[in-house]
């Protein structure tokens, strides 16, 4: 069984739910996708730092560190960051995107930012694309702190028009897994 198939099958059983949710989108879905119940696996974070780290390096490979919006991405981006460091030091840092700036100190909205060059070319990840906001806000605040994103890393699209809004902002999109790779 491949890395792929491994980590599908984990999304599937620990994160695919067929019920009535409300998305926060404000949409209502008859199943719901929360990547982070299989990514929070020691084999799910291992699968999701090699799987994500290879489409950047193939689609993105001037990437020099990887982040996206909190919660979601956060261990998408651990994964990436520590999995590269493995295979080739000094790898690439992870940031977090926060959903408001820091309430205290510094007044931040990117965590992990020390660690990155500034100007530095970037990978932006995200858990799931929905409608595609959340990626675009997340996209639109790494490049208001000065980093030039390359693309963006998503584990599962839901095909519900994300793609087209990401790709129609003029940002490239590579995904995992699609809706119609579920039950």
């Amino acid at each position: 069984m491949t890395e792929r198939e491994r980590l599908l099958g984990l999304l599937t059983r620990l994160a695919y739910e067929k019920r009535k949710v409300v998305l926060s989108s404000g949409r209502e879905s008859d199943f719901y996708i929360d990547t982070k119940q299989a990514s929070l696996t020691a084999e799910g974070h291992y699968l999701v730092g090699r799987l994500v780290l290879a489409e950047i390096r193939e689609h993105f490979s001037a990437a020099q560190a990887v982040g996206g919006m909190t919660m979601g991405a956060d261990p998408i981006a651990s994964a990436v960051s520590l999995t590269s460091f493995l295979e080739r030091p000094p790898g690439m840092p992870a940031f977090y995107v926060r959903k408001e700036p820091k309430a205290h100190g510094t007044a931040q909205w990117l965590e992990g930012k020390k660690a990155i060059p500034a100007g530095a070319a970037v990978a932006v990840v995200e858990d799931v694309v929905t409608t595609g906001a959340s990626t675009l806000k997340a996209v639109d605040r790494v490049r208001s702190e000065g980093f030039r994103v390359l693309g963006v890393v998503a584990l599962v699209d839901r095909e519900e028009g994300g793609r087209g809004a990401v790709e129609g902002a003029g940002v490239a999109l590579r995904v995992l897994f699609r809706r119609s790779d579920f039950p």
